[in-house]
């Protein structure tokens, strides 16, 4: 007599009712963070040749895309800013400019869409003329504390002009603290500081330094000093930590699909709301596959899937509009 399988984990796979019934990870569209490049200046459209698809928006042009992603359920942007030439300079002044790009369009931000919730980049990249999140010494060596105190000027900039989130990009030491404490001094004590708490040096960042126009101050300059090694994982966790106990809300890993592994990481360590960054380099492969029809479709909900799966509470992604309305019309 022929012997069959006791266990028969395809039933529940031939049909899609079951499929859905006993799906372990979702995704929709309020998973989803959208980043967003802004320019001076109006009625300006740039395309970003490095990443197809994805264009810088003066204010005027970015609203009303922003006020459809929100009706497409999205619950929050990213915001990046693209600095004139003439705003770059070697202590990045002009990054708590209270009259400045960032701090005007998170106030009209705010007016005009009062529930889209702002996550605040604090960097110093976009704002140095050397390209570094950093202030340079006299040795040319970024200056970690001086840097501190550059970064906590503009974040309360940003809190005081309306944003919801900062976000500390930068990966100096102990600036989640310096950052948590001013904002606590000045009133802000519901502002929510999502930091980038594990950012690896790594080299899929290209294509944003080309959106934000920091890669030509940059010169190939290396960042290794201040972000972490791509070799290195439990480094990952005391970085978390440590931001966690100087008064983080939420942690970021970034890059994302190559630190997956990370990800599961910190999530399972500390339990607390744990964002990805599907960065500019993983979006231009995904976006150049597609347009070259190597890949189909399937694989950016595939890809973003596999954030969800790995521990993700949030994800950033440049296709976090087209994914909401794919999502809309074929819930995960």
């Amino acid at each position: 007599m022929r012997k069959f399988p006791q266990t028969r984990l395809r039933r529940t796979r031939m049909q899609a009712f079951s499929r859905n019934l006993v799906r372990e990870t979702r995704l929709s569209a309020a998973d989803l963070i959208w980043p967003v490049f802004v320019l001076p200046g109006s009625n300006k459209r740039e395309a970003i040749s490095s990443m197809p698809g994805v264009e810088r928006m003066s204010l005027d042009l970015l609203m009303p895309e922003l006020a459809q992603a929100q009706r497409l359920g999205i619950p929050a942007i990213a915001l990046f800013p693209v600095v004139e030439a003439s705003d770059k300079g070697p202590t990045a002044e002009a990054a708590w400019h209270d009259q400045g790009l960032m701090a005007t369009s998170i106030r009209t931000i705010r007016q005009q869409l009062p529930e889209l919730g702002i996550i605040a980049d604090v960097a110093l990249d976009p704002y140095t003329s050397h390209g570094q999140d950093g202030i340079l010494n006299e040795a040319g060596e970024i200056d970690n504390d001086l840097t501190l105190t550059a970064l906590g000027k503009q974040a309360l900039c940003y809190a005081q002009a309306g944003a919801q989130v900062l976000a500390p990009s930068d990966m100096m030491d102990g600036r989640i603290g310096h950052i948590r404490a001013l904002l606590e001094q000045h009133g802000f004590i519901n502002c929510q500081l999502l930091s980038y708490a594990v950012k690896y040096a790594s080299a899929f960042y290209g294509p944003f330094r080309d959106a934000v126009g920091s890669a030509g101050q940059l010169k190939g300059a290396s960042k290794a000093s201040y972000q972490m090694d791509p070799a290195n994982t439990q480094e990952a966790i005391q970085e978390a930590r440590l931001d966690l106990e100087e008064g983080a809300d939420m942690l970021m890993v970034k890059p994302g699909m190559p630190y997956l592994d990370v990800l599961w990481r910190v999530k399972n360590q500390f339990q607390v709301p744990t964002f990805a960054y599907q960065v500019s380099g993983e979006y231009s492969m995904l976006a150049l596959g597609l347009e070259q029809q190597i890949i189909t479709e399937a694989a950016i909900i595939e890809s973003l899937l596999a954030f969800k799966r790995a521990g993700a509470d949030a994800i950033l992604s440049y296709f976090a509009p087209w994914a909401a309305k794919k999502l809309a019309d074929k819930p995960l």
